[in-house]
C-alpha cells in the first residue's frame, strides 16, 4: 500500500437504546469489533495477536465469520477481562500493558503474524511509541480506534477536551511506521433518558475512567445536553509495515 491508497470514507450507524441482542454496555464496541474482523482479506492465518483483547469480542467475531487460525494471542492489561475471554485450543492469554516499554519482548515475532486491535489503542499514552512497538511485532495490522469526536457534543457542552486523540493525530502516528489506508465511521447510540446516557458512559468503559466533572457540573450538563443520543467516531486503519 502506498500513499495513493490512503483514503478516508465516512459511514454512519445508529442504534436504539440498549438493543436486547447485545450486552447493553458494549453495543458500540461489539459493532466495531465485528466491522474490524470483516475487513480481513483472508480466511486463514497462522498467528493472530489481539491487542486489548478484553472479554473476547474480536476472537468471537473471528469464529462467527469463519476465519481460521493456528494460534491466537489475547493480550490485555486486565486479568479480570482475560478471565472472561474464551479459552480454547490454540488460545494463549497474556496479561501486560501495551504502554509499557518492552511490553512485547516476550512475544514471538514472525513474518506471518497478523496484529489486530479493537477499541483499545485510544488509551495509548504515547501513540508514536506504541505504533513503533506494534510495527516491530508484526508486519500487518488492522486497528479500530475511537477518536476525539466521540462524545463531541457532550464535551463541547461541558467545556472540556476529549481525553483521546484526534483522527489526524492518530493517522500521523500510524503513518510513521505503516503504509496505511483508512475508513472513518460514526455511530449514534440513542437513549430514552439523559440519566441512562450518563450511566452508560460510566459503565461502558468508553470514557477510560476519565472524570472531568463533579456532581454539580454533571447535573447541570445533564439538564442542558441537547441530544437524545451519544456520538462515537472510530478510525479503522489497515497497515503494512514500512
Amino acid at each position: 500500500m502506498g500513499n495513493r491508497e490512503k483514503k478516508t470514507s465516512n459511514a454512519s450507524k445508529e442504534f436504539s437504546r440498549f438493543a436486547k441482542a447485545y450486552d447493553q454496555y458494549n453495543i458500540i464496541q461489539s459493532e466495531v469489533a465485528k466491522t474490524l474482523v470483516s475487513k480481513l482479506p483472508e480466511n486463514s492465518y497462522n498467528t493472530i495477536i489481539d491487542i486489548g483483547a478484553g472479554s473476547g469480542r474480536v476472537y468471537q467475531n473471528l469464529l462467527s465469520q469463519n476465519i481460521a487460525f493456528e494460534h491466537f494471542i489475547a493480550l490485555d492489561s486486565s486479568l479480570e477481562m482475560l478471565e472472561i475471554h474464551p479459552d480454547a485450543k490454540g488460545v494463549k492469554k497474556v496479561c501486560l500493558d501495551f504502554n509499557g516499554t518492552g511490553a512485547f519482548d516476550t512475544l514471538e515475532q514472525t513474518e506471518d503474524t497478523l496484529l489486530l486491535s479493537s477499541s483499545a489503542l485510544q488509551w495509548s499514552t504515547d501513540p508514536e511509541a506504541t505504533f513503533l512497538r506494534l510495527s516491530q511485532l508484526a508486519s500487518r495490522a488492522y486497528f479500530a480506534i475511537f477518536t476525539s469526536n466521540t462524545f463531541k457534543t457532550l464535551h463541547q457542552n461541558a467545556g472540556i477536551h476529549s481525553p483521546i486523540y484526534s483522527t489526524d493525530r492518530l493517522k500521523s502516528a500510524i503513518e510513521k511506521h505503516y503504509h496505511a489506508s483508512y475508513e472513518v465511521r460514526q455511530y449514534k447510540l440513542h437513549f430514552d433518558a439523559v440519566y441512562d446516557m450518563f450511566r452508560y458512559i460510566k459503565k461502558s468503559g468508553v470514557s477510560g475512567g476519565e472524570k472531568k466533572l463533579g456532581y454539580k457540573e454533571t447535573k447541570v450538563l445533564m439538564e442542558k445536553y441537547p441530544l437524545d443520543y451519544l456520538e462515537f467516531e472510530v478510525l479503522f486503519a489497515e497497515g503494512k509495515r514500512r
